[in-house]
């Protein structure tokens, strides 16, 4: 399954077709990879003045990358996450993977678990149900959310476990944009100062290849193909979901995204555009919007300190003034 994308480089692109060579723009060169994970296509674009160092950085990145995603896709039986799941413990886990782990307890924390690692038994119970084309019972979407709760994901010395029979967790609403800062992060400690990671969720380093800002376009989750606004980079980590990216019912009021607290896919919100200082919080905080609602966007933008962009189920739309933007 290739996950329908919420956000795209708009620009800068059509340089890329100088692969290896310098262009006009910024004396870089530049060149780009892509490959599959997450369950979607990543790419990878950077530019520098030297192309033997260009590549020995990108080889890193996508290094780091798949070691990223070895760990901690549920795309992958043989992840390290699928086999916590699997067991119900690990003995001893990956240091990226207890990072990122440490990381969601704590945003589960801080955001009075509207964000949660631990919602897995819900998603597997609506898919098992739409395998069997209907949705899940009230007494199967109750008994799932019995199993969900981010204070049973217990980190103990280099271990983890899950503290009763039938939890299950699923970083897939933040190892993106973790994947994101960390391949950022390489790039960078090999002296390459121009990129744009995208990695499912977005990081972003200097200019783009035209010498300008990256812009990214926010697709509409309400009509396929069109876009709703561009968004010009300023440094932070851009993250997107929406209710039409993976939806379980054909009016997309079940979806991929579930409100910890009910069981069930938020009410109001079609799709969430989040600016955040790290990719993995950026992501995070998109599922926390979709539980909040329109009408706690901005308290939620402000207790974070981040930017956001929301599209209500309506078509009502409302973005913090953080955001540079710009229309489609």
């Amino acid at each position: 399954m290739i996950r329908r994308r919420l956000l795209r480089a708009t620009l800068g692109l059509g340089a890329l077709a100088l692969a290896g060579r310098a262009t006009a723009a910024t004396g870089l060169r530049w060149q780009r990879r892509e490959l599959v994970g997450f369950g979607t296509t990543l790419s990878l674009q950077a530019g520098h003045a030297d192309a033997a160092t260009l590549t020995t950085a990108l080889d890193a990145a996508v290094a780091a990358l798949q070691r990223i995603e070895a760990q901690m896709s549920l795309f992958r039986d043989d992840s390290a996450l699928s086999l916590l799941n699997r067991d119900g413990r690990l003995a001893a886990a990956p240091p990226e993977l207890r990072e990122l782990l440490a990381t969601a307890r704590d945003v589960a924390r801080r955001s009075d678990g509207a964000f949660d690692p631990t919602v897995q038994p819900l998603w597997l119970a609506f898919a098992d149900a739409q395998a069997q084309g209907r949705l899940p019972t009230p007494a199967e979407v109750a008994a799932a959310r019995a199993r969900v709760g981010w204070r049973g994901l217990r980190l103990d010395g280099d271990g983890v476990r899950l503290a009763r029979p039938g939890m299950g967790v699923t970083l897939n609403g933040i190892a993106q944009g973790y994947a994101a800062d960390r391949v950022r992060g390489v790039l960078l400690a090999h002296g390459v100062r121009d990129a744009l990671v995208d990695a499912g969720e977005y990081a972003m380093a200097g200019r783009n290849p035209a010498g300008a800002p990256w812009t990214l376009g926010i697709a509409d989750p309400l009509a396929e193909g069109r876009l709703v606004a561009r968004l010009f980079a300023d440094g932070r980590c851009v993250a997107t979901s929406g209710d039409d990216q993976t939806a379980f019912s054909a009016d997309h009021r079940h979806h991929h995204i579930f409100d910890p607290h009910t069981g069930y896919s938020p009410p109001d919100i079609a799709g969430v555009t989040v600016a955040a200082p790290t990719g993995a919080l950026a992501d995070a905080l998109t599922k926390v919007f979709f539980v909040a609602g329109p009408g706690r966007a901005v308290a939620v933008a402000r207790r974070w300190n981040v930017d956001a962009l929301w599209i209500a189920k309506s078509g009502r739309r409302g973005a913090t003034p953080g955001l540079a933007l710009a229309a489609a």
